[in-house]
Formats: C-alpha cells, structure tokens, sequence
C-alpha cells in the first residue's frame, strides 16, 4: 500500500482541500443564516431583547446579503485562488461587521447578547479566509516567478547582469 499522495490535501486546482471546505461550509452558513433572517426577521431581535425593528424588510435584505455572499462563497470554494476577491470582498465585510457592532454597543444601541452574532458571522471565518487569501497571494507570486523565468529563458531576472543602456 503506498503512502497517500500530496493531492489527496489539495483540491482538483492545487489548491489547499482545507480552503475548499471552508468556504462550502460559510457558503452553507450564510444561505441557512440568511435564509432565517428573511423568514423570521424578529427572530433575532427576539432571542436578544431588542425592540422588533418597525421595518423588518430592512433586515430581510441583510438576510438576502447575507445569503448572496453564500453564493458567493460555494463559487469561490470550486477554485478558492482564481476566486480570492469574492473572498476578500467577505473578509472586509466580517472585519467591518465587529467594528460597526462594537460602535452600537459603546452607544448603548445593541447589548452584549447580540453580540453572539459577530461570533458566528464574523469572528469564526477570520482565521481561514485570512489564510485562504494568504494562499493565493504566495500562489500568484509562484506562478509570476515561473511566467518570468519563462520570458527569461529559464534565468532568474535577478540574477541577469544589467543591460547596458542604448546609444
């Protein structure tokens, strides 16, 4: 029996099987969260004790958002390299999100309670969609490197003694 391959780690583009799966699952996360959120809009306010909203379609269409990004996220996880902005564009907003919610709480218009949110919504994906976006920035760098040795005859550019200037 041979030992398994390096492939079994890295999904059918080469990259990381881990960073597929997360985004399938906060793909999943975001549909079943927005989906809630456009079928029990005071559900949350409910659970938190906060006054019911006087217009819950406002918070229905976070739900949409919300579900929108899953979307977006089950797209990015089939090929999380050539898709990095879709998951920049996410990570900004569970960065965005905390900070927004710290600014509600510190002028008493949230309480702490609904602050479990940020949690689920936010905090959790940090770490891998940072590393997911890590990936794919040193991926471009590998893959600009290999075109450049390429141009260059297989020579790295910097190792090339500079060009005498034209007369």
């Amino acid at each position: 029996m041979s030992a398994p391959s390096h492939r079994a780690k890295e999904n059918r583009t080469g990259a990381p099987r881990w960073a597929s799966l997360w985004l399938r699952a906060a793909g999943v996360y975001n549909l079943v969260w927005g989906a809630l959120v456009i079928i029990f809009p005071h559900a949350l306010f409910d659970l938190t004790g906060i006054e019911r909203m006087r217009y819950p379609e406002i918070w229905q269409c976070v739900g949409m958002i919300v579900g929108v990004y899953g979307v977006g996220y089950w797209i990015a996880a089939s090929d999380p390299r050539r898709h990095w902005p879709i998951v920049l564009v996410g990570f900004l907003g569970k960065i965005f999100g905390p900070i927004g919610f710290v600014g509600a709480l510190v002028n008493g218009v949230f309480p702490p309670t609904f602050g479990l949110t940020i949690l689920t919504n936010d905090l959790i994906w940090w770490i891998p969609f940072g590393l997911i976006l890590h990936d794919a920035a040193r991926n471009a760098r590998c893959v600009a490197s290999e075109r450049e040795k390429e141009r260059s005859g297989g020579q790295a550019t910097a190792a090339r003694p500079p060009q005498p200037a034209p007369e």
